[in-house]
C-alpha cells in the first residue's frame, strides 16, 4: 500500500459510519449504496463514496445490476481482515549517490537567509529564512543535524569557489553514511534559494 492509498483508508476508516457499514457488508451477500444509507440513515452520496473508495481499495467487489432499465452497483465485502502495510522502500534514497555528490555548490549572494552558529561555533544549529515581501514576509527555521551543520558550517561563501558537496564533506569530517541526509538538505536549500549550484559545466 503507498501513501496515497494508506490516506484513503485512513480518511474513510475513520468516519464514525465505517464499523457499521462493514457490518452490513458482512451480513448482506450484497448491498446497494441506497439500501445502506437508508438502514443506517445516512445520505446516500456519503455511503456511496465509502463503498467506491472500498472498491478501488480492493475489499469489496460490485456487480452491475438493472432495475427499469436503470444501472446500479451492489457490493459484495471480499475479506473478512483489513491489514494496512505501507510501503516506505520507494522514500529511501536510491544508489545514485556519486553522481549528486559530484555537483559544485556555495552559498548564494544575499538570499535572505541567516546561519546560527552553535555555542561550541563548530556547526550550524538552524538556518533561518526570510520569504515573501512587506506585510506578507515570514520566517522559516529549519533546525538542522550535526553532521548537516558541520557541512553547512564549511559551505563556501558567495565570493568563495564552488566546491562539490563531497570535498565540502570531507572537509567537514562528515562521515560517508551521512551522505542522504546532507542530499536532503543541499536539495532544501536549492529550493529555497539560499545556495546555488555551479552549472557552468566547466567541472
Amino acid at each position: 500500500m503507498n501513501f496515497k492509498e494508506a490516506a484513503k483508508l485512513g480518511s474513510y476508516i475513520s468516519k464514525d459510519y465505517a464499523e457499521d457499514l462493514f457490518r452490513l457488508l458482512a451480513n448482506y451477500s450484497s448491498i446497494s449504496a441506497s439500501e445502506a444509507s437508508s438502514r443506517l440513515n445516512l445520505h446516500v452520496k456519503t455511503v456511496q463514496d465509502f463503498l467506491e473508495a472500498m472498491f478501488e481499495l480492493g475489499f469489496l467487489d460490485r456487480e452491475e445490476v438493472y432495475e427499469k432499465k436503470r444501472p446500479y452497483f451492489r457490493y459484495m465485502l471480499k475479506v473478512s481482515k483489513i491489514a494496512m502495510e505501507l510501503d516506505l522502500s520507494p522514500l529511501f534514497p536510491d544508489e545514485r549517490k556519486d553522481a549528486k555528490t559530484g555537483i559544485h555548490i556555495r552559498e548564494k549572494k544575499d538570499a535572505g537567509a541567516r546561519f546560527h552558529t552553535a555555542r561550541s561555533d563548530q556547526y550550524i544549529s538552524n538556518i533561518a529564512i526570510w520569504t515573501g515581501t512587506g506585510r506578507e514576509r515570514t520566517e522559516r527555521r529549519i533546525n538542522l543535524s550535526i553532521p548537516q551543520g558541520k557541512f553547512l558550517f564549511h559551505l563556501p561563501f558567495p565570493s568563495a569557489d564552488y566546491q562539490s558537496i563531497t570535498s565540502i564533506m570531507k572537509k567537514a569530517q562528515v562521515d560517508i553514511s551521512n551522505t542522504s541526509e546532507i542530499l536532503d538538505i543541499v536539495n532544501a536549500l536549492l529550493e529555497l534559494g539560499v545556495i546555488e549550484q555551479d552549472y557552468s559545466g566547466t567541472r
